[in-house]
């Protein structure tokens, strides 16, 4: 069973749902002036810079053992260059609030994937239900009309659903750090160093960015949010988080991502949810009810 939720574990989350759901937004900012590979660059890049400089301030040390930095590299690949590529590439096409709502799906796919791997995390019928629930409002979002042929918005949204697919693979990977005792901060450092230097070969291959007009002041401040706040500070928690209480838990935080994600879009993006979109945030939420369990036991 997933480890209990105590008031601090919350109040991490929350603080790390915030976090993520500036992330859409910044996301949203940026895509009018970059190109997504320079983006998704830019973001692991100065988020490296940051942890490192974190490091170095408190004397940690990342460590040498091979198996940890094979995981390292794993991890970087699961919970950084799949995922913001994918999330980056999605929103040139959709909305923060609408890819916030897709993203909300990871704990589905967390439960599965984490009852395939995790022996104390098994799947139960309950579980089984709520995922059906779940996935049934992503087919109510995406529409009837992607039966008949996808779009690019519809691409768009499977390629959300792709990182939190992502997503709940890396949280799963990501439980054996705590068992080696790396230290949150460590791993953190570890995983976006090594996507850093995955992804800079390619912006600079693929978007060549000096010959790129200069972005804004509006542009670069989202970027830095991007890097400072919604990856370097949400990583330290999120991996805090994951060794206190497990993938499952961990992956609550998707679903009260979309809160802050839709605010701040409406208010400054000028987007709208549709009703569809909404009716099927509510299916989401039942199915990760009945995941969680703890209302029902209440009840």
């Amino acid at each position: 069973m997933p480890a209990a939720m105590g008031g601090a574990e919350w109040a991490m989350l929350l603080a790390l749902s915030l976090l993520w759901g500036g992330s859409f937004f910044f996301v949203g900012v940026a895509v009018t002036a970059l190109p997504v590979a320079s983006i998704v660059a830019l973001r692991v890049g100065l988020a490296a810079a940051v942890l490192w400089l974190v490091l170095a301030a408190t004397g940690r040390r990342l460590p040498r053992e091979r198996r940890v930095i094979a995981a390292l590299a794993v991890m970087g690949v699961l919970n950084n260059v799949i995922p913001f590529g994918l999330i980056v590439w999605g929103q040139t096409s959709i909305g923060a609030g609408l890819a916030s709502i897709l993203n909300a799906t990871t704990p589905l796919f967390g439960v599965v994937v984490a009852g395939l791997f995790l022996a104390d995390e098994r799947m139960s019928a309950r579980r089984l239900a709520g995922v059906a629930l779940g996935f049934a409002g992503v087919v109510v979002m995406i529409g009837p009309e992607a039966l008949s042929g996808l779009g690019r918005a519809g691409w768009a949204q499977l390629a959300i659903l792709g990182a939190a697919l992502s997503y709940a693979c890396a949280g799963t990977f990501g439980r054996r750090f705590a068992g080696w005792g790396v230290d949150p901060v460590v791993v953190a450092t570890g995983q976006v160093t090594v996507s850093a230097l995955m992804l800079a070969p390619a912006a600079l291959l693929l978007d060549r960015p000096w010959t790129l007009p200069a972005p804004g002041a509006g542009v670069l401040a989202a970027v830095l949010a991007l890097a400072v706040l919604s990856t370097a500070l949400a990583y330290v928690l999120y991996f805090r988080v994951l060794a206190r209480a497990g993938a499952t838990n961990i992956l609550l935080v998707t679903f009260l991502v979309p809160v802050s994600a839709i605010l701040l879009g409406v208010a400054f993006l000028g987007e709208a949810l549709a009703p569809a979109h909404v009716a099927g945030m509510v299916l989401i939420g039942a199915g990760l009810a009945a995941i969680d369990g703890r209302l029902l036991r209440r009840r």
